[in-house]
C-alpha cells in the first residue's frame, strides 16, 4: 500500500469480482480486511489529518479573533466561555455543511467528497420528514424553497453566532470576573428555532447537524446562567460518554474492534492485527483479546472516567480522568474508522479539559451548585432519549440513543438486478452519482465493483451482517451470485447526502420515495433491513421489501446465533423466525444475461428473465 496506491483484494486474471460466488467473495475479502483494512492509499489518512488540523486551527482563530483575543495566546482564550460556545457552533456548522464526519472516501464520498450542502441547498432533492402524518405542513419527500430557506437560514444563524463579539452577562462577571462576554442570545435563539423547524421538515439535515448533542448546548448557551450552563454541559457530555458505553454492553461491540484495528494505518504489523481474530484465516471472529479490549478499555473506561469527572472533588483524580478521556478520543481519531467523526472527537477532547479543569466541581461548578429545577430538567432531557432508544430503538435512531460506536445499528442491504442500479442515477435529483459510477469514472468498472464488494465484507464482519446476508440468501436464492448487492449506508449517502450509520435514514419511507421516481420492476430492487437490538433482548427485527411490491416478509433472528457464525456463513443462513410473509408473493427473477432461465420460469408471471 503506497502513498497513492490502494491495496484491494486481487482477482484471478480473466475474471471479474462477479464471477466469484457471493459467499466466496465475503470469505476472500474478509480475510483481506484482516490484514489491510479498507486498503485505501496512505494519502487517505494524511488527507483526513490535514483536514482536521485545518478546521481546528481555523475554528480557534475564528473564535478568538471575533471575540477580540489573540489566537496565538492560547492561555488567553482558554478561560473564556465565549470561545467554548463558538467552538461548539463551529463544529455544528461543519457538520451541517457536510464537511466533517460525513466527508471523504471513508464515508464512500469520492467524487465529490461531500454531500451535505450540495444536496440541502438545492430544491427537488429528497427530504425525509420524521412525522409527515402527524405534523401539519411537513408531508412530502421533495425539497422545496422553504426547506432550502430553513437550512440556509440555520447556517447563517451559526455564522452570525461565530462572527459577533460577545455581550456582557452579569452571571458570568459574577462567576469569573472580567471576561469577553457570551454569544448574543438573539442568533442562538434563531439557530434553535430554525434547527427545529428544519428538522420537522427533514430529519436528515437535523441528524447531520448532530443536533442530539449540539442543540441542547445551544439551549444552555441561550437561556442558562453561567454556572448552570457549565454544569448542564457537563451532564450532557457525561450522558454522551456513559450512554455510548452502556450501549456497548452485549454481543455487538466485540465485533467492532477487530475490523477497526485492521483499518488503523499506524498498525502495519499483520501479526498484531491477526491477534484480534480467533484463528486467522479459518476463524475471523473476535479473539478473546479483542473481546477483552472491547469490554475493558472500550466500555468500562467510558463509564467510570466520566462519572469520576462529574462527581470528583479531587484535582489529581480529575486531571487523570481528563487525560484518560482525551486519550480515548485521540485513539478513536487514530484508528480512522469508516465514517470517522474527527472533528467531533477533537471537540470532545477540548470539552473534557475545558469543562472539568477550567470549571471544576470543587470550585462552584458541581451538581449541587446548579439550580435544582434546571438540574432536574437537564438530567431528564439528556437521559430520556437514550433510555427510550435503547429499549425501543424503532422509536429513536441510534445517534439520539447514544449508540455511536456500539456495533448495534439499524442497517440494510440493497440488491439490484443486473442493470437496475443505474436507475438511481437516471431518475433521482442528486449532485453525486452512485459510488459505482463515481469509482468507475476514476478507476474503471471492474475496480469499482471490487471496492464495493470489499465494503460488504466489512459489514459481514459485524453482528448484523450475518443476519442481513442470511435473509438476503433466503430471499434471492441462487440469484444472490448475480444480483449486485450494496451496503445501504453508502448508497444512502449519495441519495440524500448523509448517513453516518443511521439506518433510520434509509428505512421503508426512503425506499418508497426512490420507487416513486425510479419505478423499479418487481424483483429488480430488493431490500433487507434490520432494526437495532433492544438492550439485552438477543433479538433483532427485520423486514424484506420488494420496492415495486412493498413489504414481503417480516421476522427476527437471535444475535447470539448471528455472532456464532463466520462472516461468510459456511453453514448456510442463520436460523430466522419468519413472522409474516406476503400471501402469494414470489419474487420475479432477473438472472444475468448469460444465465439460462430454468424450466418453469417461462413467463407465467412468477419469474421472467431480463436484460442488463
Amino acid at each position: 500500500m503506497g502513498l497513492t496506491t490502494p491495496n484491494f483484494p486481487t482477482i484471478e486474471p480473466g475474471k471479474t469480482v462477479m464471477d466469484i460466488p457471493y459467499r466466496e467473495r465475503i470469505k476472500r475479502f474478509g480475510r483481506h480486511w484482516v490484514d489491510y483494512g479498507f486498503g485505501g492509499p496512505k494519502l487517505f489518512p494524511i488527507l483526513y489529518i490535514f483536514k482536521l488540523l485545518t478546521f481546528c486551527i481555523t475554528g480557534w482563530a475564528v473564535a478568538a479573533i471575533t471575540t477580540g483575543l489573540n489566537p496565538l495566546d492560547l492561555s488567553e482564550g482558554w478561560r473564556e466561555p465565549i470561545v467554548w460556545q463558538k467552538l461548539v457552533a463551529w463544529v455544528m456548522l461543519l457538520e451541517s455543511l457536510g464537511v466533517a464526519g460525513a466527508w471523504g472516501p471513508l464515508t464512500f464520498h469520492f467524487k465529490p467528497m461531500t454531500g451535505g450542502v450540495l444536496y440541502w441547498a438545492r430544491t427537488k432533492t429528497l427530504r425525509q420528514p420524521p412525522w409527515p402524518d402527524k405534523v401539519p405542513g411537513t408531508a412530502g419527500d421533495e425539497r422545496t424553497p422553504l426547506d432550502v430557506a430553513l437550512y440556509v437560514g440555520f447556517l447563517i444563524s451559526l455564522v452570525v453566532c461565530l462572527a459577533m463579539p460577545g455581550t456582557q452577562d452579569s452571571s458570568t462577571v459574577g462567576a469569573i470576573g472580567a471576561n469577553e462576554g457570551l454569544i448574543t442570545t438573539g442568533p442562538l435563539v434563531a439557530a434553535i428555532v430554525l434547527n427545529l423547524l428544519m428538522g420537522l421538515r427533514d430529519k436528515v439535515t437535523w441528524i447531520a447537524a448532530r443536533s442530539e448533542q449540539y442543540l441542547p448546548a445551544l439551549i444552555f448557551f441561550a437561556f442558562f446562567p453561567l454556572v448552570d450552563m457549565v454544569v448542564a454541559a457537563k451532564i450532557l457530555i457525561v450522558t454522551v460518554w456513559v450512554g455510548a458505553a452502556v450501549s456497548k454492553i452485549g454481543r455487538h461491540f466485540g465485533h467492532v474492534i477487530p475490523p477497526m484495528v485492521s483499518n488503523t494505518p499506524w498498525v502495519p504489523s499483520k501479526a498484531i492485527k491477526r491477534m484480534h481474530y480467533r484463528n486467522y484465516p479459518d476463524d475471523i471472529r473476535p479473539s478473546e483479546r479483542a473481546l477483552m479490549i472491547a469490554h475493558g478499555p472500550g466500555t468500562l473506561v467510558e463509564v467510570v472516567a466520566p462519572l469520576v469527572l462529574l462527581f470528583s472533588q479531587d484535582h489529581t483524580l480529575t486531571v487523570a480522568a481528563v487525560v484518560l478521556m482525551m486519550g480515548f478520543h485521540l485513539f478513536i481519531i487514530s484508528t480512522f474508522p469508516l465514517a470517522v467523526p474527527l472533528e467531533w472527537n477533537a471537540l470532545f477532547m477540548y470539552l473534557a479539559a475545558f469543562l472539568f479543569l477550567q470549571f471544576p466541581a470543587w470550585d462552584g461548578y458541581g451538581l449541587g451548585d446548579m439550580d435544582p429545577a434546571l438540574l432536574v430538567l437537564t438530567v431528564i432531557s439528556c437521559t430520556l432519549l437514550p433510555i427510550i432508544g435503547n429499549n425501543r430503538p424503532d422509536w429513536v435512531s441510534f445517534l439520539p440513543s447514544m449508540r455511536q460506536y456500539a456495533g448495534n445499528w439499524a442497517s440494510a442491504l440493497w440488491a439490484f438486478a443486473p442493470g437496475a442500479e443505474r436507475k438511481l442515477d437516471e431518475h433521482l435529483v442528486k449532485p453525486a452519482n452512485t459510488q459505482k459510477q463515481q469509482l468507475t469514472d476514476l478507476y474503471g468498472e471492474d475496480a469499482a465493483e471490487l471496492v464495493l464488494q470489499h465494503g460488504l465484507s466489512w459489514r459481514a464482519m459485524h453482528s448484523m451482517g450475518r443476519g442481513l446476508n442470511s435473509v438476503m440468501m433466503n430471499s434471492l436464492g441462487e440469484d444472490i451470485d448475480s444480483y449486485y448487492l450494496r451496503d445501504a449506508e453508502p448508497l444512502c449517502n449519495v441519495v440524500v447526502g448523509f448517513n453516518f450509520g443511521d439506518g433510520h435514514l434509509h428505512d421503508w419511507r426512503l425506499i418508497e420515495a426512490i420507487q416513486r421516481r425510479c419505478n423499479f420492476a418487481p424483483g429488480e430492487f430488493i431490500v433487507v433491513w434490520v432494526e437495532s437490538e433492544p438492550i439485552f433482548r438477543d433479538k433483532q427485527q427485520y423486514w424484506v421489501m420488494d420496492a415495486a411490491v412493498g413489504f414481503v416478509e417480516r421476522g427476527e433472528w437471535k444475535v447470539s446465533e448471528a455472532v456464532r457464525e463466520q462472516p461468510w456463513l459456511p453453514n448456510g443462513p442463520i436460523p430466522v423466525n419468519v413472522k409474516w410473509r406476503k400471501p402469494g408473493y414470489e419474487r420475479v427473477r432477473h438472472p444475468a444475461p448469460d444465465v439460462p432461465v430454468r424450466a418453469g420460469d417461462d413467463g407465467d408471471g412468477k419469474a421472467v428473465p431480463t436484460t442488463a
